[in-house]
């Protein structure tokens, strides 16, 4: 399927978040210093699990999976709006758009159900402890990560191919950061409503029936602490949970909220500020909400750190 058949634009234009030279110094150190932390933090958190054998559990294996995915997830955009901004070249081309919105969709998909598998994880834990090593088994983990990338994979080919069939007849202009595919939707001459109802199809698949998913885990999990008579217990359920919890709220809040409602009304400003919350400061927070407050997490971060430095305990 040739491209020049479906659209008469070779490149669209980036707007970013600013075009006042001040507040684009201040964006562009901002979202380094963003990105640099989610790798850093990330990495971190890999490296502290990988090298920890009382980490070498379900829920810390979906963990640093996650890790993984958002460094990849915030480098299919940031980067290309850091060098846009040094070379004063605000232009991607329109095979560099539809790669940037696959690998988006794709690591979207992937953390939606990682999320849901760490959410399955702390419900079996909880409750069903007794049955926990014979449901959690380490092959039963693998098939769960396979399925995420496998499942995000057909769902971003989906998105993709779908838009490389409509038309682009002149206006090029993106105003976003990145090629947000309900930002470069509303820019088709062609009709959109195939593309919208695979959002809203395939998005339900990727994105809701999940985040369904998590809420029931969690009306169960809510259930079975009520039943713990030492606080104590409770609170260490909480811990464990409010975490993953937190997490779930600032991405599928965000997420639902941009790709779950008609294109026709999204405005610029809506897309951008959620898409930062999701894309950027989601990734960014994650390694801090699950080390401050986890213990686990904080003891094997503390031995890297000393081990790193030549320091014995």
């Amino acid at each position: 399927m040739e491209r020049g058949n479906h659209s008469g634009v070779s490149m669209f234009i980036l707007l970013g978040l600013s075009d006042q030279p001040e507040q684009q110094r201040i964006l562009f150190f901002l979202f380094l210093l963003m990105y640099l932390i989610t790798g850093l933090g990330n990495s971190l958190i890999i490296l502290a699990i990988s090298s920890d054998p009382h980490l070498h559990t379900p829920m810390y294996f979906f963990l640093s999976n996650l890790s993984l995915v958002d460094i990849c997830f915030t480098s299919t955009t940031i980067p290309k709006m850091l060098y846009n901004h040094i070379s004063k070249n605000r232009t991607i081309s329109y095979t560099g758009c539809v790669t940037q919105v696959f690998f988006f969709s794709w690591f979207a998909g992937i953390d939606s159900i990682l999320l849901t598998s760490m959410a399955y994880d702390r419900y079996v834990a909880i409750c069903s402890p007794l049955h926990y090593s014979t449901i959690m088994t380490p092959r039963f983990c693998a098939f769960l990560i396979v399925l995420s990338w496998f499942w995000a994979c057909v769902n971003a080919l989906i998105h993709t191919l779908s838009l490389t069939r409509l038309s682009f007849c002149g206006h090029n202009e993106i105003p976003h950061f990145f090629c947000d595919l309900s930002v470069v939707l509303r820019l088709a001459c062609s009709d959109i409503f195939f593309n919208d109802m695979m959002i809203f199809t395939m998005g339900a698949l990727t994105t809701i029936l999940p985040f369904i998913g998590i809420l029931i885990s969690y009306i169960y999990i809510f259930m079975a602490v009520m039943k713990i008579s030492s606080v104590s217990g409770k609170q260490k359920v909480f811990s464990t949970c409010g975490s993953h919890l937190t997490v779930v709220c600032l991405f599928y809040g965000t997420l639902i909220g941009v790709y779950f409602r008609p294109t026709s009304t999204h405005t610029a400003e809506e897309d951008t500020a959620a898409a930062v919350m999701y894309t950027v400061v989601t990734p960014m927070l994650n390694p801090f909400i699950y080390s401050l407050r986890n213990k686990d997490m904080k003891g094997a971060l503390k031995m890297l750190f000393m081990r790193k430095s030549g320091l014995t305990i």
